[in-house]
């Protein structure tokens, strides 16, 4: 017989955990959260690689990757490219010296050309010597008075820091009487098909050059940046040595591919613009690198 209503026997159930079968799932998935948290830590831990002319390349720490949409660069039917992300427009700029003769900046201007950046001089290749390019002046002040922002660059052949600093003083001399907003640049080149003094220079000695020339243009107050082709960013330059500076890549293509950030694009040499007889460099500016 029963005693009392519902005082019957009965078992109480245990929590999950507390028996043996919950014990082991516990530890089944604590086990498995540490092998996948262990994978990623492993994972991000290793070297990035990517390729560049069947080079397998190791990526560098701290220097930020090219994250621009290949689907936002359009070619426009005059040659020039356009880039437009979140409603945000590359700025298409121009740079020029010498060989483009006597321009008509108010055309450049009308043409939708917002920036330029202006040959300062240069240094030769055989003997060293520095010189101005004979159209810095008319070519700054011409720009100017039609609107535009101006940067300038020195054609390096810096085989020293000294030289290279050399060359920096050489640039502040010739601008400080212009209001320059975009950046004073560090344009090092090979020299091809010619016999030249700097043939034989290393990538860590191009570097400190290219260090140097921007560490006394950003003392002087302006923007410094560092010209490169992909060659010189991959084999030459030591980038993460340069990432605080800003990078003007010149690849030659209808969208660029190179593995780094830059803050400039020159994608072509034979652009046609209005007010410049023959052939000019063609340029996006991805961020305002004005420095008012």
């Amino acid at each position: 017989m029963f005693g009392k209503a519902g005082g019957g026997t009965r078992s109480e159930k245990r929590p999950l955990l507390e028996t043996g079968g919950g014990k082991a799932l516990f530890a089944a998935l604590v086990l498995l959260v540490s092998c996948v948290a262990g994978w990623w830590f492993w994972k991000s831990r290793q070297p990035e690689h990517f390729y560049y002319r069947n080079m397998e390349m190791t990526a560098l720490d701290g220097v930020d990757r090219n994250v621009y949409d290949p689907a936002a660069f359009v070619q426009q039917e005059n040659g020039w490219i356009t880039y437009e992300k979140n409603g945000a427009k590359a700025l298409q700029g121009i740079d020029v010296s010498v060989y483009q003769g006597d321009i008509d900046w108010q055309a450049v201007a009308d043409s939708g050309v917002e920036f330029a950046i202006i040959r300062a001089g240069y240094r030769g290749y055989s003997q060293g010597a520095i010189q101005g390019d004979a159209n810095f002046q008319k070519n700054m002040e011409e720009a100017l008075k039609a609107g535009l922002d101006v940067g300038v660059y020195f054609f390096s052949q810096a085989t020293t820091v000294l030289e290279a600093e050399e060359e920096a003083d050489f640039v502040l001399e010739a601008i400080r009487n212009y209001p320059v907003t975009y950046p004073v640049v560090f344009d090092w080149e090979f020299i091809d098909g010619q016999s030249a003094r700097t043939d034989e220079i290393e990538g860590e000695h191009m570097t400190q050059c290219a260090k140097a020339f921007c560490e006394l243009v950003a003392a002087g107050g302006y923007t410094p940046m560092v010209y490169f082709n992909q060659e010189q960013g991959y084999l030459y330059y030591q980038l993460d040595q340069l990432d605080g500076f800003s990078f003007w890549l010149a690849e030659y293509d209808q969208k660029p591919d190179f593995f780094y950030d830059f803050e400039m694009w020159q994608y072509t040499h034979t652009g046609t613009v209005p007010g410049i007889q023959g052939n000019v460099d063609l340029n996006l500016a991805f961020r305002d690198l004005s420095k008012q």
